[in-house]
């Protein structure tokens, strides 16, 4: 299975990368190796920055949050009607816009 994130103090598979690169060039010392780890660690570096300019991350973490709410409210209200569910997602897709709309006013760094 693939992890772009992580819980609990794993490393991320760019971190992991990185690391890899890392130990390749300390235990070489070539150019070539070098360069790799140049490379990596500028990868890296710009997607964080594009992340954090995007918000990317955020809009990916409340989307996950508004759909788990939906889903535990489905489950804890199983004899619900088809109005109160439409209800209760637009609620908490409303909830998730106005923290996504509360990212473009967030400072980026």
């Amino acid at each position: 299975m693939s992890r772009s994130g992580t819980s609990g103090g794993e490393m991320t598979n760019a971190h992991l990368i990185q690391q890899m690169a890392l130990l390749r060039w300390l235990s070489s010392q070539s150019d070539e190796d070098r360069t790799i780890l140049t490379a990596v660690t500028g990868i890296q570096v710009g997607r964080e920055l594009l992340n954090r300019i995007t918000g990317q991350d955020e809009v990916d973490a409340y989307k996950r949050e508004c759909i788990l709410s939906i889903s535990q409210f489905l489950r804890e209200n199983p004899r619900a009607s088809q109005a109160v569910i439409n209800a209760e997602v637009e609620k908490r897709v409303l909830v998730f816009a106005a923290r996504v709309r509360a990212l473009e006013t967030a400072p980026i760094l």
